[in-house]
């Protein structure tokens, strides 16, 4: 049985195409009085989206020792032969924050941007260093700061999924938990 951690790490990296199906156009608004539909969960469902809704609400702390640690834990893992010289540097440029303190960078994404962006290095190396490097491509087509944009990834995946949301009763999050449930034996990675 899978665990939360793999539920909810499933979720973020799984196929765009089952995960386009339930979304609808980001450009429509809801309005408070809209009807939601209602789903029952699993109470290790609920469990998993209370716990994925309270790491949404910690946001990046540089004096946090666990904070700093996985910052150059993702340096490490992102440039292995370079030596990091601090935790501000001009070397953070360099992997696409927009300047030498990557802590200003979180403000949308928290500290789960942050843990995120790791998660895709440690777990997807090949295709980040390629989007890291830009290696593949036209480089005029990838230009863009990729550390900030794995930040913003993350922010529009809450907005998206309506994470913070008060009620777990979102029809996206439940359509998502639905089949990642019936997929739980395969293999859903967008990134292979």
């Amino acid at each position: 049985m899978p665990t939360c951690i793999d539920m909810c790490a499933e979720v973020v990296a799984g196929s765009a195409a089952w995960l386009g199906r339930g979304l609808s156009c980001v450009c429509v608004q809801r309005r408070e009085s809209d009807a939601r539909p209602s789903f029952d969960l699993t109470p290790s469902q609920e469990e998993c989206l209370l716990r994925l809704q309270n790491r949404i609400d910690v946001a990046y702390d540089s004096l946090i020792p666990e904070h700093q640690e996985a910052l150059k834990a993702l340096w490490k893992v992102a440039f292995p032969e370079e030596q990091l010289r601090g935790l501000i540097s001009e070397q953070w440029k360099e992997m696409g924050w927009q300047g030498k303190d990557p802590s200003t960078d979180f403000r949308g994404g928290g500290f789960i941007s942050l843990e995120n962006l790791l998660y895709f290095a440690r777990n997807f190396p090949k295709s980040f260093q390629d989007l890291l490097r830009k290696q593949e491509g036209d480089r005029a087509i990838w230009e863009y700061p990729f550390a900030v944009a794995g930040v913003n990834i993350t922010f529009m995946l809450i907005q998206m999924l309506d994470l913070e949301a008060c009620m777990c009763t979102t029809s996206t999050v439940f359509y998502i938990l639905k089949v990642v449930k019936s997929r739980q034996h395969s293999s859903l990675y967008a990134f292979k």
